[in-house]
């Protein structure tokens, strides 16, 4: 496994589908080496850096530091290669390993990195980098992406344009893929649509049917019903348009899980507002139990999601959700029947009204919800279509001239 970040030096869901996959092929009985940049984190991170977790038997894990941090990033950055890490990087992917399976490759060693070690090589993008500069399609970090203003948009963000998306390193580099490996198909399209010029398939995520870190707790402490938001408190998530849908008649509350930096523009959004509440951040454990006995999950982002696990999180406990109609979620209520879609503020409002009101049509995508995913997104299901993918690039790889 081949990571910009993995936890507990990590920001999202990226770095926590690897782990949970290298745990899963670990119980198979596979062995596993895990490369990430801690430098990476260390760079974005503020506070205390974290200890490494444990790991279990067969996984081995790889943090790349330097004594020029930094500076290690912003070369990978502009250069598309790992400029300072890529003599460890070469000798760890020198071994006769089977699969080498790439995920957020942006600052371990860009696409250059592709090239390193001989085995069946995969490729999961985790958010949109392989066509996108700032990773999200939102561009000038205000309006969902319609056409190329990348120097512009990348400048928005304050940071420094990548000198070496002039170029075809990205082309030549892929090439040496054997498949990509999309979380939803709404993500491939969008590839797709952007100019990425190789095939993906369409490998969606997965959770164990029982949560894999720490047990669910009790009820929370409540006395209205609420609807959960849980993430990062980000523009792009678009917790700016549900706030305003809570008031003094609303019928539930609105209880927020996560911590970010769009964090003080919503509170000052929600000043005032009694059925609006930051629950700050949460544990494992804690959030299952936020989950269970929340009426609804609201998915309100204004960008691009690739499949964000906080559905899988809720449908696992019989919660369904509700969601923008934009990727990739029409395609998850189109496959789950697991929730209700929005598109305007009104919409918003009716679908939190029947939800909070309709007991019926609770129940029925509640049952949905939890159906599906016992049915699309365990491990079960997730490793078998793993492995047949291997096998799938297996063979193209063997077919392929030496």
């Amino acid at each position: 496994m081949v990571t910009t970040f993995y936890p507990p030096f990590h920001f999202g869901g990226d770095a926590s589908y690897v782990r949970r996959l290298t745990h899963a092929l670990a119980r198979r009985g596979h062995t596993v080496t895990v490369i990430h940049d801690r430098d990476a984190y260390r760079m974005l991170a503020s506070g205390p850096e974290p200890e490494p977790l444990d790991e279990p038997s067969g996984v081995a894990v790889h943090g790349l530091r330097s004594r020029i941090g930094p500076v290690s990033c912003f070369l990978t950055q502009q250069l598309g290669r790992p400029v300072i890490h890529g003599p460890r990087i070469a000798q760890i992917l020198s071994q006769p390993f089977d699969v080498i399976h790439f995920h957020n490759i942006s600052l371990v060693g860009g696409p250059g990195v592709l090239a390193y070690g001989q085995a069946i090589k995969l490729y999961t993008p985790h958010e949109h980098w392989l066509v996108c500069p700032s990773h999200t399609l939102w561009r000038h970090n205000r309006e969902l992406c319609t056409g190329r203003q990348c120097l512009r948009c990348v400048l928005h963000y304050g940071r420094p344009p990548q000198l070496w998306r002039a170029g075809s390193l990205l082309t030549h580099s892929c090439g040496h893929v054997d498949a990509f490996l999309a979380l939803s198909r709404s993500c491939a399209d969008r590839h797709r649509e952007f100019g990425f010029p190789f095939p993906m398939e369409v490998l969606p995520p997965f959770l164990t049917a029982e949560s894999d870190t720490e047990p669910p707790l009790s009820a929370p402490a409540r006395g209205r019903p609420y609807f959960l938001f849980a993430g990062r408190l980000e523009i792009i998530k678009g917790l700016q348009d549900v706030i305003p849908a809570f008031g003094a008649e609303s019928p539930a509350e609105l209880w927020i899980a996560g911590t970010g930096s769009f964090e003080p523009e919503l509170r000052r959004l929600a000043k005032g507002k009694t059925s609006v509440r930051f629950l700050g951040h949460q544990s494992a454990g804690n959030l299952r139990a936020l989950y269970r006995h929340a009426l609804s999950v609201l998915m309100p982002s204004v960008c691009y999601e690739v499949f964000p696990m906080v559905v899988l999180e809720a449908f696992r406990e019989a919660t369904p959700i509700i969601a923008r109609n934009l990727d990739p979620f029409p395609e998850i209520i189109q496959q789950s029947g697991g929730g209700l879609l929005f598109s305007t503020q009104d919409d918003l409002r009716q679908a939190l009204h029947r939800m909070a009101t309709d007991q019926h049509l609770r129940l029925q995508l509640s049952q949905a919800a939890r159906a599906a995913f016992g049915s699309r997104w365990t491990e079960q299901v997730g490793m078998d279509q793993y492995f047949a993918v291997i096998e799938r690039a297996h063979l193209k790889h063997s077919a392929q001239p030496a």
